[in-house]
């Protein structure tokens, strides 16, 4: 390189700063610990904008969230003077467990009432079958003629017998049972003190039978030791306590 030429670069060397003549191909190099640092302080204003931002959206309240709906409650069981209503069965349906056909039960019901009286006898008791199935027609005369003819109130009446359309006997499921032996107790409180009654305490819930109204039943019924329902299979059961579990409507004065 000629003199000149080498002189002119020298000159022109030193007018750049030495601190600039001191890099590589004079561009600046930042340090790793920088961009680091500016990196974390960057994300940090992010995070802090979201939180601000998220701070000033509306926030549901509890009187904004979507109420949950109660199920209703059941409709309450319509009762009178303590008595619940039951549908009459079928009586295409019932068979017959007297030998005139008189008395008629369900099925279920009548099969094993044939069973308990044989068990029974076999211990010296005879069982007499007094009522089954009823219609409503059948149950009108038993409460208001009989109430009449008694001089009853219907409150007083329906201690013992229900109001058309409440009364157990229209399953085909109810029976009044009674000692053949001693006939002077059918129907009375008395029976409760024959061997007929005793042998049924002991042994009815072996053929599903269970007495409906015991003394200080939950109905307010008087005490019936006579009047026996089934519950041995799942639709007596259903049709007995379905309707005593629901709430019930005041009994009508």
């Amino acid at each position: 390189m000629p003199k000149q030429s080498q002189k002119s670069l020298l000159g022109s060397m030193d007018d750049i700063p030495i601190a600039q003549r001191d890099l590589p191909n004079s561009s600046p190099r930042r340090s790793p610990w920088l961009i680091l640092v500016g990196v974390v302080l960057g994300g940090g204003a992010i995070a802090a904008g979201l939180a601000f931002w998220t701070m000033q959206q509306p926030q549901p309240t509890a009187t904004e969230s979507e109420p949950i709906e109660a199920a209703d409650p059941p409709d309450p069981v319509e009762n009178i003077l303590g008595h619940l209503p039951y549908e009459e069965a079928n009586p295409d349906d019932l068979t017959a467990i007297t030998a005139d056909g008189s008395i008629r039960l369900r099925p279920a019901a009548a099969d094993r009432w044939v069973e308990m009286v044989d068990a029974a006898r076999r211990d010296g008791i005879t069982l007499a079958a007094l009522s089954g199935y009823r219609t409503e027609a059948e149950q009108d005369y038993l409460f208001f003629e009989v109430k009449e003819q008694r001089n009853q109130p219907p409150s007083e009446r329906a201690e013992v017998s229900a109001p058309p359309g409440f009364s157990e006997h229209h399953t085909g499921y109810a029976i009044d049972i009674g000692d053949a032996n001693r006939p002077d107790t059918h129907l009375t409180v008395d029976f409760e003190n024959t061997p007929g009654f005793q042998w049924l305490d002991t042994n009815s819930a072996r053929f599903g039978f269970e007495l409906s109204f015991p003394p200080d039943n939950p109905q307010g019924i008087a005490y019936e030791p006579w009047h026996w329902r089934f519950v041995g299979d799942s639709d007596s059961l259903e049709t007995f306590y379905r309707a005593q579990n629901l709430p019930q409507s005041p009994a009508s004065p």
